[in-house]
Order: structure tokens, then C-alpha cells, then sequence
């Protein structure tokens, strides 16, 4: 027997030995370890990711790999693959153990990543979003250079697709294919709860944004479209077209639309990192006098889910829960 087959064997026996003892455990090893290193596992396969600025090989593993956003460093770290380096300026309460980490680099803000950075880390992958879309040239004659296609303007359809498909396209390239699936999977059954949930329910609901004290509104085709047509919710303001940002509203749009429910995603908690608005925080009398305010329907949403990633398995799986909580879930 080789050298190389004995070490398979002592492997196996022992996560044969763990999954008796400790089932959970060795599943969940099985499902967060790392990719095996090039040399222990089969050739690399070179693949070939055609995305929304181009069309991107990949020839070798990637080791260490540079995540300009933070929905990338959740699918990272959901498939067990290390982070060399990463924006760190907002990063969300179920990522916090990426927070200062002096063993990942820090590449800058989401919005404007330190391109000197990135260099200086010579990263042999690099993740970004349309946010870093204008620095795709540049990037890429650093290391090879993948765009994820989510569409942070209009997420009215395909929303989730596009989330799944990049998160298969990475279980490819760090040969994780099965848990990427298995990801993938847990996500269309969470998206099949909700909509059990919301399907043929009458109530109407408003999602609006929170920024110093005035609100936007989001609807059918923004960047929370995804909320109205793939959890099946239904929209008090179905006709807006509102973008990134959302449509500035008044207290008196608020009253006169009346929602069923009200999903208030808090900016300013985030941006100034103060603590989330709450029932009692909030004074303003045309709100309360709404039916979502009267019925105990007004859910105060995690805004790092909502706001800084929104397009990740954890961020989705977090937001079905606030929209869950607005059907009394």
C-alpha cells in the first residue's frame, strides 16, 4: 500500500469512527472542511465562469483568494474555503469572526476597495459584485477576477438564482460541489416555507428604509424585489419603481397606504453603528396609526442581512425570518 493510500485510510476510519460517536459533528466537519490540497486530491480541472463583465478561467485551486464583499465571504466561509484577505469596514454579526482578524488581510471598504491592498496580498482569486465593477480591468491583471451577477438595483426576478448559481459555480472551482448543493438545497426549502406562508394571504406589506429619521419605500422592481416575488409577499405599493436606494416617503404616504405589515430596515443603525430602531423609539403618529403598527405587525429587520448583504445563503435564510415574523411566524 502507499504512503498516499494509507493516510486515505487513516482518514476514513477516522471520520468513519466520529460519524458513530458524534454524528452531527462529523457531519458538519464534512460539510465546512476545507478542499483537500491539489497534491492529495484529483487534478484541477480548469473552469471556465462566464459572468455579467466577462468570461474568467480558472486554471489552478485557488489559495488565497481576495472577497471585496461580504456576501462572497459568507459563501467562503458556508463552504469552508479560506479568506486571505477581505473589506472589513461592515462586516455582520454572523460573520463576526472575520472582524479584525490579523491572519486575513484588510482590502478596505465595500465600496471602495484599496486596490494597493489587493496587490500587495497577490491573491490567485478575486470575488467581487457590481459595486467593484468599474475596477474589473484593473483587478484582473491581478489575479483572475469573478463578478457575481446579483443585481442589487432590481432583484425582482431571479434573485435566488443567480445567488444559487454562483454559489454552485464556487463549489466547482474549490471542489466543494456537494455542499454547495446541499447549501443550495436548504435555501429552496427555506424559500418553499415562506412561500407557504405567503401564498394567497391578503395582507399587504411595506418595506421601507430608515435613514436619521426619514424612510424610503422599496417595491416590486429594487433592490428588495426579491421579497415580493420569490417569498411571495405581497406589495402595498406595487406600482413604485424604486431602485437601490428606494423612493423617499412622507409619514403621510406611510398612513395613507395603510400596509398590513411594515418591514423597517435601519441604515443608520449600520452606517453609525448605533443600536436598531425599536417600537419604542420610534414617536412618529402617523406610523402608529397604521394597521401593522395597530395589529403588532411592524418588524424592526436585522439590517446587516437586509442592508450590507441581502444576496448570500445566510443574509436570505435571516431575511425569510423577519418576513416570517410579519406573518406572525
Amino acid at each position: 500500500m502507499t504512503m498516499r493510500n494509507a493516510v486515505l485510510c487513516r482518514a476514513s476510519a477516522l471520520l468513519l469512527a466520529l460519524s458513530v460517536l458524534f454524528p452531527a459533528q462529523a457531519q458538519q466537519t464534512a460539510d465546512t472542511a476545507p478542499p483537500a490540497p491539489a497534491e492529495e486530491s484529483a487534478p484541477f480541472e480548469p473552469v471556465k465562469v462566464e459572468h455579467a463583465l466577462g468570461v474568467t478561467t480558472i486554471e489552478h485551486l485557488p489559495r488565497r483568494v481576495a472577497a471585496l464583499d461580504m456576501n462572497e465571504v459568507d459563501f467562503l466561509d458556508l463552504l469552508g474555503v479560506p479568506i486571505a484577505g477581505a473589506v472589513q469596514d461592515f462586516v455582520p454579526h454572523f460573520l463576526s469572526k472575520y472582524k479584525d482578524d490579523p491572519a486575513i488581510a484588510d482590502l478596505g471598504f465595500i465600496v471602495q476597495p484599496n486596490i494597493e491592498s489587493v496587490y500587495r496580498l497577490q491573491p490567485d482569486l478575486i470575488l467581487i459584485t457590481a459595486l467593484h465593477a468599474e475596477h474589473y480591468r484593473e483587478l484582473s491583471r491581478i489575479a483572475p477576477t469573478i463578478h457575481f451577477d446579483v443585481d442589487y438595483r432590481n432583484s425582482e426576478t431571479g434573485h435566488i438564482d443567480v445567488v444559487k448559481e454562483h454559489l454552485l459555480t464556487l463549489g466547482r472551482i474549490f471542489g466543494r460541489e456537494a455542499a454547495a448543493a446541499d447549501i443550495a438545497a436548504r435555501l429552496d426549502a427555506r424559500i418553499a416555507e415562506a412561500r407557504r406562508v405567503t401564498d394567497g394571504r391578503p395582507e399587504k406589506a411595506l418595506i421601507v428604509l430608515h435613514n436619521n429619521g426619514a424612510f424610503s419605500a422599496f417595491g416590486i422592481r429594487s433592490r428588495y424585489g426579491f421579497v415580493f416575488d420569490a417569498l411571495g409577499v405581497a406589495p402595498a405599493n406595487p406600482a413604485a419603481d424604486t431602485g437601490l436606494h428606494g423612493q423617499p416617503i412622507s409619514n403621510e404616504f406611510i398612513q395613507e397606504t395603510n400596509p398590513d405589515i411594515i418591514y423597517i430596515i435601519d441604515r443608520t443603525a449600520v452606517m453609525e453603528r448605533r443600536p436598531v430602531l425599536d417600537a419604542e423609539s420610534v414617536g412618529n403618529p402617523l406610523l402608529r396609526q397604521t394597521n401593522a403598527w395597530k395589529n403588532g405587525r411592524v418588524v424592526f429587520a436585522d439590517p446587516e442581512a437586509w442592508y450590507v448583504t441581502g444576496a448570500s445563503p445566510t443574509a436570505l435564510g435571516l431575511i425569510i425570518d423577519d418576513v416570517l415574523r410579519g406573518y406572525g411566524r
